[in-house]
């Protein structure tokens, strides 16, 4: 695991400094080792985590001759087949690494090789014979890869403070920050800044020295439908999902460092510890955090899963200084980020930290088999599509005219929605009547779901789709890469851990596409075929209890520990100044919050998290190395 940065210049004035001022910044994603490659106009670096081949994987690696390098960050689980197969080819290999695999994979079949490599990922590859550099990414985005092309040349990084070091331009879009407030992230392919994308997943990138740009996709996520693709029934279909499950977690076992797992308590998370415990002949070290309040205190379940399998628990109720925290994020997501799960992921990161250096995640579970309760909640009032739509937008209407703090005026505009795809929108994410109210024009986006669906349409299934499928789609393809994988990677690798996601193995998740939603989802809840193939191997009260999210008490830090921060950041000059809100609904969100009549703690959140990342943009870029450390959570 490791972090990488580099760029290809228009002419042959690649700098090492300039390199390692790029690397500098991400020292976090790989505190073991560093590397630099200059050849002519390219310069590639790295910081690496030394998880495989801790002796001879140092990185930059070239081929035989020297002609391809690559900077690498991730993990390749099938490595030693390919290596074994490529061995047979004729070629030569210097190190035991996964990461040299990739450029004799290169040679070998160039882009055409990548649909063969499982794994998780984000590499360059340099090849001084085309002058050019190739950016891949893994299937589903688990590791970031940001790339900006300027009149100076091509600049690429895994984060995306590295770019801001290159001195790409930085001039805001709009459009970026408008998704931002629809959903709480960016969404892919933007970034805040005009001049920077991120490349998306399952998709690589070519750049020549002479700037020429070509892009191909060679991996993308099969529909959900409601039609049995897999050809099997349901007795089968839980033999094969315990056979493909089983088989992810073991290859993402391999490690010649200390590995252990998350445990929340939850479904997905347990799940993943069982089949570890199942397949190890060791006790799994197993990693859990609890707050003080008690509805946002799961370990009691993890304890349940700790217990029936004799792991080697660790697990601690902590009292973190949020203040400290909430600062030391906004550096490290380098971009609006407001899913306040981000602190949580942190905490447990570090954690988990001083104990291992791989950690396996419970993630991907929800998305591939229905496992959220929105899904039930369209499908509640899906027959409200039958009702005439001049009805439905006189209830839109109605809605319209109520006063912000009127109760169910959210609801009253979410069922006169004019599509099941554009109420979804309403109910789960930040509603439009609110981004009226708070927003000015220019950050608004309109409120039908035909612009998303413009703006992005990697997300959406056709037309005509059922749309429990285009949910799960949406959410498979947007939510998970934009926020939640993107909080995990961020998280654990500012605490210099590397996660892995057994239920995100693109196998399983094809073959989880091809089951009938139907089967995920029955009588209101999800993950049926799931719980039928896996359930007995958990405790019974996991079975019937309620879904809890990954969440802190961030509703009582703001009237608390965090609301002076919020008062100055949200009500100061330079926020209102910047003619993105409206002052007087920001005082009443406030207000109603602070009084306690109605929690606006997410909204408030997103508002901060926008704040203290413009005030971040505003100072100086600083090396790791001269930074003062963030202080470790307490422990109860």
């Amino acid at each position: 695991m490791c972090g990488i940065a580099g760029f290809l210049l228009r002419d042959n004035s690649a700098q090492i400094a300039d390199v390692r001022a790029m690397c500098d910044l991400i020292r976090h994603r790989g505190p073991d080792d560093e590397g630099i490659f200059i050849d002519g106009p390219c310069g590639i670096g790295m910081r690496r985590l030394s998880i495989i081949d801790l002796s001879t994987g140092h990185q930059p690696i070239a081929n035989e001759d020297g002609t391809v390098w690559v900077v690498f960050n991730g993990e390749i689980y099938n490595y030693q087949e390919l290596r074994d197969d490529l061995i047979r080819k004729g070629h030569r290999f210097r190190t035991n690494s996964d990461t040299e695999t990739l450029v004799h994979l290169y040679e070998e079949e160039g882009t055409d090789g990548l649909h063969r490599l499982r794994g998780m990922f984000a590499y360059c590859i340099w090849d001084s014979r085309k002058r050019k550099v190739l950016l891949v990414r893994d299937r589903f985005g688990k590791k970031p890869l940001y790339y900006a092309q300027t009149p100076n040349g091509f600049y690429f990084a895994s984060e995306l403070k590295c770019l801001r070091m290159a001195g790409v331009p930085l001039d805001l879009d709009t459009d970026a920050l408008r998704l931002y407030f629809q959903f709480t992230y960016i969404a892919e392919p933007y970034s805040p800044f005009k001049a920077i994308r991120k490349l998306m997943p399952g998709c690589w990138l070519e750049c020549s020295v002479d700037g020429a740009i070509k892009q191909g996709r060679y991996w993308k996520l099969p529909p959900f439908s409601e039609e049995n693709q897999n050809g099997c029934n349901e007795a089968q279909t839980c033999e094969q999902i315990r056979e493909l499950f089983d088989e992810a977690v073991r290859i993402r076992m391999i490690a010649d460092v200390p590995l252990g797992a998350f445990l929340s308590g939850g479904i997905d998370s347990s799940l993943v510890v069982a089949s570890m415990a199942l397949q190890s002949r060791e006790p799994v070290k197993t990693f859990s955090i609890g707050f003080e309040e008690a509805a946002y205190n799961e370990l009691k379940y993890a304890a349940l899963v700790a217990k029936k399998y004799k792991t080697e628990h660790h697990e601690i109720v902590v009292r973190p200084d949020s203040l400290s925290l909430i600062h030391k994020l906004v550096r490290h997501y380098d971009e609006p980020f407001a899913d306040s799960s981000a602190i949580p992921t942190y905490i447990v990161s570090e954690f988990t930290a001083r104990y291992v250096k791989v950690a396996l995640s419970g993630d991907g579970g929800d998305e591939f088999f229905a496992g959220y309760p929105i899904l039930g909640l369209v499908e509640k009032y899906a027959f409200l599509d039958r009702v005439p739509r001049p009805l439905r937008k006189l209830m839109r209407l109605t809605a319209d005219a109520l006063p912000y703090s009127a109760y169910g005026k959210n609801f009253l505009h979410a069922i006169g929605s004019p599509t099941a795809l554009e109420r979804y929108f309403n109910l789960n994410y930040v509603p439009y009547f609110l981004r009226k109210r708070m927003l000015t024009p220019k950050y608004m986006l309109p409120a039908d779901a035909a612009f998303l669906q413009k703006m992005l349409p990697d997300n959406f299934l056709p037309e005509g789709t059922d749309i429990r499928s285009q949910l799960m789609y949406f959410e498979a393809t947007n939510l998970l890469t934009g926020d939640f994988l993107a909080k995990v990677d961020r998280a654990s690798m500012a605490a210099s851990l590397e996660v892995r996601c057994p239920l995100l193995d693109h196998r399983f998740a094809e073959f989880a596409t091809r089951i009938p939603t139907s089967w995920k989802w029955q009588n209101g809840k999800g993950k049926r075929i799931l719980l039928e193939a896996l359930g007995d191997r958990l405790p019974p009260e996991l079975l019937t209890r309620p879904k809890m999210g990954f969440g802190v008490p961030i509703d009582h830090w703001f009237r608390g520990p965090l609301r002076q921060l919020v008062h100055d950041s949200l009500l100061g000059k330079s926020f209102l100044d910047r003619g993105i809100v409206s002052p007087d609904f920001v005082r009443y969100l406030l207000q109603e919050h602070d009084s306690g009549r109605r929690s606006n703690h997410h909204q408030i959140y997103a508002l901060l998290m926008l704040e203290l990342w413009f005030k971040n943009l505003e100072e100086p870029l600083v090396a790791e190395s001269q930074m003062v450390p963030c202080a470790a959570p307490a422990i109860g």
